[in-house]
């Protein structure tokens, strides 16, 4: 018996996040992660295109993380 190689399935759409993270200056930063990507993950690459050490991106009590979701159509 011949043992067949799996075949990466393509991404879909439905397996992205279109991430847009804003600063307190309203500076807005991109990314395209996967649903499973750790929320440490994303930190460690916004503090990098920001061009700031990770550890000063602390999270105090209190913050907020804003989620909208997208309307289409409607009102």
């Amino acid at each position: 018996m011949s043992e067949e190689t799996p075949v990466p399935k393509p991404e879909s759409a439905a397996e992205q996040l279109n991430i847009k993270v804003k600063d307190a200056e309203g500076n807005e930063v991109f990314f395209k992660v996967k649903r499973t990507t750790k929320l440490s993950k994303l930190k460690r690459a916004y503090a990098d295109r920001m061009g700031k050490p990770e550890n000063s991106l602390d999270m105090n009590d209190q913050d907020e993380i804003d989620a909208m979701i997208e309307q289409l159509g409607g009102w």
